[in-house]
């Protein structure tokens, strides 16, 4: 059966691989995953799992594994829709507006991160407000299916809310990580202006081969990164769901 596990750690994820790609991060080999949860789990925590994996089974009825699949669907492609116009310059059609550099301000003012932490933020935020409610929709319809299904639905019932904290902790760490990012690319763009000694010029920033345009691009790769990190809970226990109904066909 598959597992859906809330992921508590980068390692292994294509998160990890993108910011290690920037250098923002390293690839560490993960521990087995019961080291891991042995130092993060109290002994409270312990015993809530321990009920959980415990629950009695669920009725046979509740939402079909197809509807949930076509709705995870379409939820992935909306947000990855929602990521990637909203950063692509002049994309438009988005909620979420890319900050812009004004041409009128003084580089050293335009070239500020906070109105980029925003955007990532409100991205993430964004992300969990829509995914959440798919996630509920999927551990009830496991609660009402085959026992071993019931059972999953309760132990990731329990985990999400045990390692909530931790998650969100560590994926807040991410807009920071950019902003490592960010400084790199502002400070070679303006050293190489004054090696140049050419004046700079913020309207040419986001232009294809712009600092700024490539980090928007890098950007859009770890909010798309997240976006999948985010998603495999939800998508193990549909797959989960859908394994047990063609098994029992």
């Amino acid at each position: 059966m598959t597992r859906a596990l809330p992921r508590t750690n980068f390692n292994s994820s294509k998160l990890s691989r993108v910011l290690a790609e920037l250098g923002l991060a390293a690839e560490a080999p993960g521990a087995a995953i019961a080291e891991r949860l042995g130092s993060w789990l109290s002994a409270a925590d312990a015993m809530r799992l321990y009920a959980a994996h415990n629950a009695g089974g669920g009725a046979s009825g509740g939402a079909l594994p197809a509807a949930l699949a076509a709705e995870g669907e379409r939820l992935r492609s909306a947000l990855t829709q929602a990521i990637e116009k909203s950063c692509t310059p002049g994309a438009g059609g988005t909620r979420l507006k890319l900050p812009l550099p004004d041409p009128a301000t003084p580089s050293e003012v335009t070239a500020d991160y906070e109105p980029y932490r925003r955007f990532h933020l409100a991205h993430q935020r964004e992300m969990e407000t829509a995914i959440a409610p798919l996630r509920n929709r999927a551990r009830a319809a496991l609660a009402q299916s085959a026992p071993a299904l019931a059972k999953l639905a309760a132990l990731d019932a329990a985990l999400g809310d045990i390692l909530a904290g931790r998650e969100a902790r560590l994926l807040a760490t991410v807009p920071a990580l950019l902003e490592k990012r960010f400084a790199q690319l502002r400070d070679e763009h303006r050293q190489a202006r004054a090696d140049a000694q050419q004046a700079d010029d913020p309207a040419a920033w986001l232009q294809p081969g712009g600092w700024l345009a490539r980090f928007c691009t890098e950007m859009r790769a770890a909010l798309l990164a997240e976006l999948d990190l985010r998603l495999q809970p939800v998508t193990g226990l549909i797959e989960a769901f859908s394994n047990e109904v063609s098994r029992q066909s």
